[in-house]
């Protein structure tokens, strides 16, 4: 396996390109039902100011939603597993993992509330010799049965020396799009996007039993930026 290179140019994107459609389409929307009121009761001044302050305000988080920040990871990419996502870590153990490895894995999970950044990250460099979409159901993200039982994808990323990496995209009750980039056979890299998940969900990480872990239960999380393990 040829030496992985490290990207270092990213397109500094405002907002994630998952979401330009949506909000397009949302702003259309918005001012088709707002223009007509302000067009034809032009005297309702409070009840149309109302209807306007709502629309915008939930526009505005649907904007918060989709905001793709720029980021590099300010440190060395060896050995090290960075956040695939933003969020809080709510899962840290030893568990048995039935799709790929099919052994124990110590498995680090994140949760992404709303008002999260909702893309995901590469957390570590490598190929990926697995990517998959799997059906399910739309549990609660941070309940245990929703990484086996919810709609969900699953990357596997094997490292320069052999070593893998199992990356599973989870959604939730509220999200029910998951958007995974990652092909079989292609090569990828800490700071490039691995995917998006839309409205709320979790992102598991499988690792080798010997990482060591540096993050703990309820720490909230950086995608790109927080070191989730290091690798012996």
């Amino acid at each position: 396996m040829k030496k992985f290179k490290r990207i270092r140019k990213l397109k500094d994107y405002r907002i994630h390109s998952e979401g330009r459609g949506i909000l397009i389409t949302s702003f259309v929307i918005f001012a088709l039902i707002n223009a007509p009121l302000w067009y034809f009761f032009p005297q309702n001044i409070i009840i149309n100011s109302i209807v306007s302050i709502f629309f915008f305000v939930l526009y505005m988080l649907m904007v918060n939603f989709f905001r793709s920040p720029k980021r590099i990871f300010p440190g060395d990419v060896e050995n090290v597993v960075v956040a695939p996502a933003d969020g809080k870590v709510v899962v840290i153990e030893k568990v048995f993992e039935p799709d790929h490895f099919k052994d124990e894995r110590m498995q680090v999970s994140i949760f992404m509330s709303p008002m999260n950044v909702h893309a995901n990250w590469y957390p570590v460099d490598g190929k990926i010799i697995r990517s998959e979409h799997q059906k399910g159901k739309f549990h609660k993200a941070w309940l245990p049965k929703a990484s086996t039982e919810n709609e969900r994808s699953l990357v596997v990323i094997r490292m320069e020396d052999g070593r893998e990496i199992l990356v599973r995209q989870i959604a939730g009750a509220m999200a029910r799009r998951i958007v995974t980039y990652a092909s079989a056979g292609e090569e990828c890299f800490i700071d490039q996007h691995m995917g998006f998940i839309k409205f709320g969900s979790r992102v598991d990480l499988y690792l080798p039993l010997d990482a060591d872990i540096q993050v703990v239960l309820n720490q909230k999380t950086v995608g790109n930026e927080t070191v989730i393990a290091n690798l012996k």
